[in-house]
């Protein structure tokens, strides 16, 4: 597996969903649940974060609080970034997402195949998995999944 391409396919799947989007739209509600589109870009956007401090973590850098409360308040971590995010206009939140982005790429690239491949060298995630399986699950098949909540958002837009 390339993580790589990846990492970079989920990505386009996210910009291909919102390409386009007229601003208002993007503020409207029922997206995902009670989420608008830039609900969800903040969502994805925060992830994008923790997904840089997991590589940082693996690059030799400290953990940060952000991290901490991903693994250990998963069930409150997601509304609580997309309400962080609420006040900033589209494309803030827009460009927090690109630019946390940019930096997962530029980490990943930094890490050997071999470690990425590690099993359990995330240990919180488990000692089945490897950094490859995270990217997967957790990144990749997560924008799959809301750039088809968004694609079908929009579609019930047109109608």
């Amino acid at each position: 597996m390339n993580s790589n391409d990846v990492l970079l396919y989920g990505h386009g799947t996210v910009l291909e969903a919102v390409e386009g989007l007229p601003e208002e739209d993007w503020l409207i509600p029922g997206a995902c649940g009670v989420w608008s589109v830039k609900d969800i870009i903040a969502h994805l956007a925060s992830f994008e974060v923790v997904l840089v401090d997991v590589l940082r973590s693996l690059t030799g850098g400290e953990p940060s609080p952000l991290l901490r409360q991903f693994v250990e308040a998963f069930e409150e971590f997601n509304d609580r970034q997309a309400e962080l995010r609420r006040h900033k206009p589209v494309e803030a939140v827009m460009r927090e997402y690109n630019d946390a982005y940019a930096q997962a790429s530029a980490l990943l690239a930094e890490i050997e195949p071999e470690l990425r491949r590690r099993n359990g060298v995330i240990p919180w995630y488990g000692d089945t998995y490897d950094l490859d399986d995270f990217i997967v699950y957790t990144f990749y098949g997560h924008k799959r999944e809301h750039g088809a909540q968004i694609n079908a958002f929009r579609d019930r837009l047109s109608k």
